[in-house]
């Protein structure tokens, strides 16, 4: 296996990454207090039912993509070929306004889970960003995306901020509030 750089000719075959999310538990959010005296807390616990999401790349995503391996957009992205076969990719962006890298996005096919290629490239990551002197890495995740939040816990990420409305003003209820997550490089 080999992480490299993505170059423009890997784009149309990104597509094949099978990243389909699994996950039986979600972070559950315990919003206490009023106004600004207000207090968070965080655990894990089993979903309703378990998530099973395709987790297709958007238009969005793919655009971001682009614009990093062009180079028209500061950032890392990162490709994890095994037998001439796309199996992981990661994608981050420079955001100087806070000087921090931002993780967009991590997709590891369905096939190679747990075999430490997520953890490799977020390696690779901080490696770019520390060598960029940026202060930190932000993330974000969703409550029911317990995978990913496993990830970042474990590459030293820590809850930073909590959004309960950035899809609805019922997140909470849904279990699917927004976790802003960061990785302090000072």
């Amino acid at each position: 296996m080999e992480i490299r750089a993505i170059r423009l000719p890997d784009i149309d075959r990104l597509i094949d990454i099978d990243a389909t999310i699994e996950s039986a538990k979600y972070l559950h959010v315990d919003l206490a207090g009023e106004g600004l005296d207000v207090s968070f807390k965080v655990s894990e616990r089993p979903l309703r039912e378990p998530r099973n999401d395709r987790n297709l790349a958007s238009d969005e995503l793919n655009f971001s993509m682009k614009q990093v391996v062009s180079g028209i957009e500061d950032g890392v992205a990162l490709l994890v070929e095994h037998d001439r076969i796309n199996v992981a990719t990661l994608l981050a962006t420079v955001d100087l306004t806070y000087n921090v890298m931002r993780l967009v996005d991590v997709r590891v096919d369905f096939e190679h889970r747990r075999e430490g290629l997520a953890s490799g490239m977020m390696y690779q990551l901080i490696g770019a960003a520390h060598s960029r002197e940026l202060r930190a890495i932000a993330a974000e995740t969703r409550t029911d995306n317990q995978p990913a939040a496993g990830l970042l816990r474990k590459c030293a990420f820590e809850i930073a901020g909590i959004d309960t409305r950035r899809h609805t003003n019922h997140d909470l209820v849904k279990e699917t509030a927004t976790l802003l997550w960061y990785a302090s490089l000072d």
